[in-house]
């Protein structure tokens, strides 16, 4: 049971990672809104990169943001949370590979690989969390621009990239919390207790054993 979660928890935490790769290079964050718009034949999306138009021809045109300083807060950031949150993923999945009961290391005992399988799955929690602070501030940011009615910039909406983040964070703390849960606390089995006995022997062939005391510092023998 516990290498089945195991096994389950770390292909849900690949398959986040991947999502977070997409969603990190996704250029659709968010998408101009039609709302106030008559005509559809243009398209304007932007991303943690560069911003992006597009028309009903096919033809697309896409700028990087020429500064960095100059971005708004919030990008900077976002930016720095999925950057983080990709490399807390690689190491987990790289953790967790080494933590599986299934994996071989020499002569690891049982409760080391469980240290090592729960070190992966918080840090894939760890990920899904930085990945979810990300969209989700940003996704606040293009609900607050939308709503406020003193903003006299270009609306826009949600894109499918904000999707994907919030679908890579919830696997990763998913697989995360299997690969947390399949660790059972073992502890090393204490040493085995030692007796030492005394033996004598009686003239009808009985054989008697008496433990002998723990302090006992004579070297007289017990006879019975």
């Amino acid at each position: 049971m516990a290498v089945g979660l195991q096994i389950v928890g770390l292909v849900l935490g690949v398959v986040s990672w991947c999502l977070q790769s997409s969603c990190t290079s996704s250029q659709v964050w968010k998408t101009r809104s039609h709302a106030d718009t008559v005509t559809t034949s243009q398209w304007q999306f932007e991303g943690l990169w560069m911003s992006c138009a597009a028309t009903s021809l096919g033809s697309v045109q896409c700028s990087k943001f020429k500064t960095v300083l100059g971005l708004p807060a919030h990008l900077q950031a976002c930016r720095a949370l999925m950057i983080l949150s990709l490399l807390v993923g690689l190491a987990s999945i790289i953790v967790s590979v080494l933590g599986l009961k299934c994996i071989k290391m020499g002569r690891t005992p049982e409760y080391v690989k469980n240290q090592i399988a729960l070190s992966g799955g918080v840090m894939f929690i760890l990920s899904g969390v930085f990945t979810l602070t990300a969209v989700s501030w940003y996704a606040a940011r293009v609900i607050h621009d939308f709503y406020d009615p003193l903003h006299r910039g270009v609306r826009f909406e949600l894109g499918t990239g904000l999707y994907l983040g919030w679908a890579a964070s919830c696997l990763a703390v998913l697989g995360g919390s299997m690969l947390c849960c399949s660790c059972r606390k073992t502890s090393p089995a204490p040493p085995a207790r030692q007796f030492s006995y005394n033996f004598s022997t009686t003239g009808r062939g009985q054989s008697i054993y008496r433990a002998a005391p723990a302090s006992d510092n004579s070297s007289s023998k017990a006879y019975v």
